[in-house]
Formats: C-alpha cells, sequence, structure tokens
C-alpha cells in the first residue's frame, strides 16, 4: 500500500473513531443505555486506533500533522 493510501485510512479510521465516540456519547443520553453496545463500540475504537498505529508505523511517522484529527 502506497503513503497516500496509508493516509486515507487513517484518516478514514480516524471518522470512524469519531463516529463511534459520537454513537457512545449519544448512548449514554438515553434513559437506559446499552451497554453491551456501548462496550461494543470501545472495542471497536480500540481496533480502529491500533490500525492508525499501524499504518502511522507503515508511514514512518508516529504523529503526522497531515493526518490528525483535529485538521479533518
Amino acid at each position: 500500500m502506497g503513503k497516500k493510501n496509508h493516509k486515507k485510512a487513517i484518516r478514514s479510521l480516524n471518522k470512524r473513531i469519531a463516529e463511534h465516540e459520537e454513537k457512545i456519547k449519544l448512548e449514554y443520553e438515553k434513559d437506559s443505555p446499552d451497554e453491551g453496545l456501548i462496550r461494543h463500540w470501545e472495542k471497536e475504537i480500540v481496533a480502529f486506533e491500533k490500525g492508525v498505529q499501524q499504518a502511522r508505523k507503515r508511514l514512518g511517522k508516529s504523529n503526522d500533522s497531515d493526518i490528525h484529527p483535529s485538521n479533518q
């Protein structure tokens, strides 16, 4: 996979992390939040974060401003 594809993967994973964080926030706002669903989303976030770390490692960078979630 080329450098461009790794950056795209990182952006995509960061977007998925943000989406899952929003889902968790909304679920906690319910009268009876589904803890199982929240745990599932939290596990997926961990997996997405691992994917980001792997892609960054392949890029040879631990922190790249081009792919940081705040720059999207």
